[in-house]
């Protein structure tokens, strides 16, 4: 199973450099390590992303807009939010492997599969008694109550650890729970350490007046210092929410994985102003609402689930991650966060300024909670591909490798394709992607034969392709092919653009949610 999920990765990784997705980045100065370049259609399809987001967001929803903050910020920003004390990574190596890891994720990833150890004793009783309780197997089964007792320990542990920042007592949780590396398979670790993951630049016209300060390691302090231009100019209520689509930048230590990881990343956020105490309601609203946004993609309920925090950041009181299946496994894809009065308390702390919401119903002034829901724009990408891409065999005896993109997010939704390049087919051909091109993202070709040319279709994930033939001169119709059953169909041009809306339209992914 690992050697599949491992040949998928490096499938979707050569697909996307071959069909200009994915390059590299300074690819001819032998690239930069956790470092990428969207090609022209990786663009395409990113940006497609980005607005089925953002019209969720700021469209579906009337008490949600949008701003664009700067990268830079003034570095007392980073001080107030807790990044310049403690946005630290616990790294371990292992000295067989010379891999690198995060401590509390092979732990976290050791304390799950206990979990699945008593899942799978609960699914098996269950199975064998008809009337199953559920809380009494739990606490009197004595595998099970064993699994919990070093479940619940190595949590405590964890958290102990991690809130203490106690780097040796994480190196013993490693030892104790006998994690092993899982390249090397020996448990020969070094000490855990910890490292700031903010990349630091000068801002200033002479070195000797140069000021430190960061590349913003997420965008959402962008809005917590926002948030009362944006409420007042907006003359918005609570509860309502500010959305930010922006870069970020982590010097992570462990970057692989292609796009799951970088230091140069994409974010999709929105931070939700909440009535202190009413949290947990939207905090749970959110959650579905989320799920259901993931899912109206099309890509396979099965493929996603929530994962709880079982060790909360320093600033929330309830989180979950919504997971994806990668080729990797399950990992996080978004991440839903009740982070209290955290953010805009200390900003009112540090900067002397007021950030307060006067509540007209209730006659008081507070200082709001907030929920935010965030999602890595690259990590969203990766899923799209790694569930969209196949490798299928025909009847014909031949084979085709087809990106099953969402019809909506397809970076072209039409391909147009004179049979020959003669007797008025390429300009009848181009009459139509002409009129067709204010409309679709569209994409001409007439080079090779057709078979070739619809192979390259599929490899981009073009829904549709339009074949112009000397029929076509005639009475004026096309062969319209569909992209997942290559099944083609005799069609008047004046029905082109119907036939295509009907598949591609976003709006009608917005309405499934």
């Amino acid at each position: 199973m690992a050697n599949q999920e491992d040949n998928l990765l490096k499938n979707i990784i050569s697909h996307s450099k071959e069909y200009g997705f994915i390059f590299p980045s300074s690819e001819i100065y032998d690239g930069l390590s956790a470092v990428y370049d969207y090609g022209q259609n990786g663009s395409e399809l990113k940006n497609n992303i980005k607005e089925y987001w953002w019209k969720f967001m700021t469209m579906m929803h009337d008490n949600i807009v949008g701003i664009d903050a700067a990268i830079f910020m003034h570095p007392t920003t980073w001080k107030a939010s807790g990044h310049v004390d403690a946005f630290n990574d616990p790294m371990v190596d292992n000295k067989d492997s010379k891999k690198r890891y995060r401590a509390d994720v092979l732990v976290e990833d050791a304390i799950a599969k206990i979990q699945d150890k008593i899942d799978k004793e609960v699914e098996k009783a269950a199975k064998r008694f008809e009337n199953f309780d559920k809380a009494m197997f739990v606490t009197t089964n004595a595998r099970v109550v064993e699994y919990q007792k070093k479940f619940d320990e190595a949590n405590a542990r964890l958290k102990d650890a991690m809130i203490n920042s106690n780097m040796e007592a994480m190196k013993q949780l490693i030892i104790d729970m006998e994690i092993t590396d899982p390249i090397s398979g020996t448990k020969n670790w070094t000490d855990v350490r910890q490292f700031n993951l903010m990349f630091s630049t000068e801002m200033g016209s002479v070195a000797e007046d140069a000021n430190k300060i960061y590349l913003r390691p997420e965008t959402a302090q962008g809005i917590f210092v926002n948030f009362l231009n944006v409420q007042k100019t907006g003359r918005m209520k609570i509860p309502f929410g500010i959305a930010q689509i922006g870069k970020a930048f982590r010097n992570e230590i462990v970057a692989r994985q292609f796009i799951f990881r970088m230091r140069e990343f994409e974010q999709m956020e929105m931070q939700f102003f909440v009535k202190p105490g009413e949290e947990m309601k939207w905090y749970e609203f959110w959650k579905e609402k989320r799920m259901k946004w993931h899912q109206a993609l099309g890509l396979g309920a099965e493929n996603y689930r929530y994962h709880n925090h079982l060790n909360l950041a320093h600033y929330a009181n309830a989180a979950c991650d919504i997971q994806f299946n990668f080729p990797m496994g399950f990992k996080e894809l978004e991440g839903i966060h009740s982070r209290t009065d955290f953010d805009l308390k200390s900003h009112e702390k540090y900067s002397g300024k007021k950030l307060q919401y006067f509540d007209s119903e209730d006659n008081q002034n507070y200082i709001p909670y907030v929920v935010e829901t965030s999602v890595g724009l690259d990590r969203m990408f990766l899923s799209i591909l790694s569930k969209s891409y196949a490798e299928e065999k025909l009847e014909d005896g031949t084979e085709r490798v087809v990106l099953r993109i969402p019809p909506a997010l397809a970076p072209h939704k039409v391909a147009i394709l004179p049979l020959m390049k003669k007797d008025g087919l390429p300009e009848k051909a181009e009459a139509i992607f002409n009129d067709l091109k204010f409309d679709f993202r569209c994409f001409y070709e007439d080079k090779d034969n057709i078979g070739k040319r619809y192979r390259r279709m599929d490899a981009i994930g073009t829904p549709y392709c339009i074949t112009i033939d000397h029929q076509t001169l005639q009475d004026d119709t096309v062969t319209i092919r569909d992209r997942d059953t290559m099944k083609q169909e005799r069609v008047a041009v004046s029905s082109i653009k119907s036939i295509i809306q009907e598949s591609i339209s976003l709006s009608a992914l917005l309405k499934k949610i």
